[in-house]
């Protein structure tokens, strides 16, 4: 996913890291593709008489694709600024509500679910109560779908990070985290499970997964704001951060013609509930 869990050590920060920032949030962080939808459409038999458990919305990129199939969306978002905001994003759609609480907290009143959504959010849910409770509020023979955007890059092709190297080194140097995004088509070889996220230990059947190449392009000041909107950079001390992201923009403006691509391989990964 575009944000590794390894990256922010305790996930009920997440209200925290993205609440800060979530106009920026919603405007600079990829969505996903419509052939994803329409795939997890086919493989779950999702229609207008299906109701889809959103965990963790965000901003509502992914709930917006969702609502638009016509289904019923209960959408869980733990940060109150985010939600704020997602709510705002909806407003249009008579099919949506958008909770404010953490999953793990969250009152399900009883409510079951034909099909459970996480985009590039289930690493911030507490793996040993998140499966259980994903099983528990799926209805039988519920699916568990885990959308996410996985940032890679292709031999040759110019990369911000390889363009910046020294001044991620110069303004933070050891940081652990930092380093060249993986290679598209080895990303592309993690074809099983379900990622980077715990194993759910059977509760759920064998994966599918699918992958759509995406790209996002940026100008030096954009590109900038897109790492705003990361955790590994709001992790960062703001006298850190700044410096160092005026830096990089500076750089794509001088050496990169103004111009930067954020290639992602955007991915879905379905199970379904094991009875």
């Amino acid at each position: 996913m575009t944000d590794d869990p390894k990256r922010h050590p305790n996930p009920q920060d997440l209200g925290r890291v993205f609440n800060e920032v979530p106009e920026l949030y919603d405007r600079v962080r990829p969505g996903y593709p419509d052939e994803l939808f329409a795939d997890l459409v086919a493989a779950t038999g999702l229609d207008e008489g299906s109701s889809v458990l959103e965990v963790g919305c965000g901003t509502a990129q992914a709930t917006r694709s969702l609502a638009t199939l016509g289904c019923s969306v209960t959408a869980v978002e733990a940060g109150a600024d985010m939600a704020a905001l997602a709510r705002h994003r909806i407003a249009s759609f008579r099919n949506v509500e958008v909770e404010t609480s953490a999953f793990e907290e969250w009152d399900d009143r009883g409510r079951r679910f034909d099909v459970l959504v996480a985009a590039s959010s289930w690493h911030w849910v507490d793996p040993s109560l998140g499966w259980q409770r994903a099983h528990d509020v799926l209805s039988p023979g519920g699916w568990m779908a885990l959308l996410g955007n996985v940032v890679v890059r292709r031999p040759g092709e110019p990369e911000v990070y390889a363009e910046t190297a020294d001044l991620h080194e110069r303004f933070c140097p050891g940081n652990p985290d930092w380093g060249h995004p993986p290679l598209e088509d080895d990303v592309r070889t993690t074809n099983e499970g379900w990622g980077l996220v715990a194993d759910p230990g059977g509760l759920f059947g064998p994966t599918i997964v699918r992958w759509y190449p995406t790209v996002q392009w940026f100008n030096g000041d954009g590109f900038a704001d897109h790492l705003r909107s990361l955790s590994l950079y709001r992790s960062l001390d703001h006298d850190v951060r700044e410096p160092l992201l005026d830096a990089i923009a500076e750089r794509i403006r001088k050496r990169m013609g103004d111009r930067a691509s954020r290639r992602y391989l955007s991915v879905l990964r379905l199970g379904q509930r094991a009875e």
